[in-house]
């Protein structure tokens, strides 16, 4: 840890607060007993995951909980607040469930929708509009995605059969895309 007594240097925040957006990202989305037809597909796609969904004890005891789930999109819509303008979440703090976000604050997760928030707030000071204009605008959404998937090199959906088959439980699926 680098310290004399062996504790952090700093805090580690497994689960930190959540955004209200204007999408979350539900086990309906991701969870194979809750959605047993695959991952919801989501046009303003804007990156992947693929993790199962993993929480740990609470401090009422709750014991280990290990949910199968299904690589997954992150909609465009879970990186912009409902009532707060250009205020742009990423990593742990976009919109997603309690349940959900055992799935989606794994590090790739969080790079993946770090790369998208990065990519949507240059495009609001671009072309000078709110999060919610971009949100809620097809062809907002659109260049958004052109510059992701271009520009950008990410990938924002799996091949179906990709998508509709359960994660395996010993094994995250790495990064798709190299940093820039």
């Amino acid at each position: 840890m680098g310290t004399t007594d062996g504790f952090a240097q700093r805090p580690y925040v497994r689960e930190s607060r959540r955004a209200l957006t204007l999408r979350t990202v539900t086990e309906l989305d991701v969870g194979v007993e809750a959605s047993p037809g695959g991952s919801t597909v989501f046009e303003d796609t804007v990156g992947i995951g693929a993790y199962r969904i993993d929480l740990h004890p609470t401090p009422a005891g709750r014991s280990y909980v290990d949910v199968d789930c299904y690589p997954f999109q992150i909609p465009l819509r879970a990186l912009v607040c409902r009532t707060v303008t250009n205020l742009v979440p990423a990593a742990k703090g976009i919109g997603t469930t309690h349940i959900s976000n055992g799935a989606l604050r794994l590090h790739p997760v969080e790079w993946s929708a770090g790369e998208a928030a990065a990519t949507l707030a240059a495009h609001l000071v671009r072309h000078r509009i709110t999060s919610q204009d971009a949100a809620t605008s097809r062809s907002h959404v659109a260049d958004i995605q052109r510059l992701l998937r271009g520009t950008l090199g990410s990938t924002l959906e799996w091949p179906e059969d990709i998508r509709t088959t359960p994660c395996p439980a010993d094994v995250a699926v790495p990064r798709l895309v190299e940093p820039l």
